[in-house]
């Protein structure tokens, strides 16, 4: 890759997480100060940065044009948005859509609780796959050979004491998930939080995307998540439809 345009993706990338002084920028790249301020002319030029009046960096009008254009040109999504929307209203939990991309399980729309309460997750974000309801249902959903390279190349990273920690663990996970139709983050992503999800099928049984409700156990405990798991996959058959899906595939 041009080291310009390296040095411009990771510029992108910090920005997109905080807003940054060019000190800053200059300390994350390793380079002089002046190197990053023409670099940063160049993208403010082309609308993908901005500044303010103290002079710290944050991304532009440009890159968000872009990114709403690539979301839009989602089929899934599009189709997805309407029963999302209801699904949040009869239940008032936060619904999550999720699909598999270069190896990850990335949050393509979200519809925050109606309560007060709100989750880490975000759009454009990756889900871990190891401990997330969606990232169940979208590594199961790979063909069977590929499930142990998946596990084997995970961090593991131990979100709370109910997080899986071994490839093993995943493994038996993903038969289950496969065998139920659905998976569960049960307290593993985030503490005191409850997540079931459902896969979405396109016209040829393929699945193209996870649906999934998270509810802290404030509000419900595990087995009134489950109770609701059938409203779920309701509106997951509904997208699936709409995306040419017939009941009469296998799911």
């Amino acid at each position: 890759m041009s080291q310009s345009l390296h040095r411009a993706l990771t510029i992108l990338a910090e920005l997109g997480e905080d807003s940054k002084t060019l000190d800053q920028l200059a300390t994350t790249l390793g380079v002089h100060k002046s190197t990053v301020l023409r670099l940063l002319q160049t993208m403010e030029g082309e609308r993908f940065v901005t500044h303010d009046a103290e002079h710290r960096y944050r991304l532009g009008s440009r890159l968000f044009e872009l990114a709403n254009r690539s979301l839009e040109g989602r089929d899934v999504r599009t189709a997805a948005r309407p029963h999302l929307t209801a699904l949040n209203a009869e239940t008032g939990q936060t619904i999550h859509l999720a699909t598999y991309e270069s190896g990850e399980a990335i949050y393509i729309d979200k519809l925050d609780a109606t309560q007060s309460v709100r989750m880490y997750s975000r759009i454009g974000r990756p889900a871990p796959l190891h401990c997330t309801a969606v990232g169940k249902v979208l590594v199961s959903a790979q063909p069977r050979g590929l499930w142990r390279e998946i596990a084997e190349g995970l961090e593991y990273r131990p979100f709370t004491e109910r997080t899986i920690r071994t490839p093993e663990q995943y493994l038996a996970e993903l038969e289950l998930v496969a065998s139920q139709g659905f998976a569960e983050d049960h307290e593993e992503h985030e503490s005191f939080v409850n997540c079931v999800a459902v896969p979405i099928r396109n016209g040829t049984g393929a699945v193209v995307a996870a649906l999934s409700m998270s509810v802290p156990d404030m509000l419900l405990d595990h087995d009134q998540v489950l109770g609701l798991l059938p409203r779920v996959r309701a509106a997951a058959d509904a997208v699936s439809t709409e995306l040419g899906w017939s009941p009469g595939l296998d799911r």
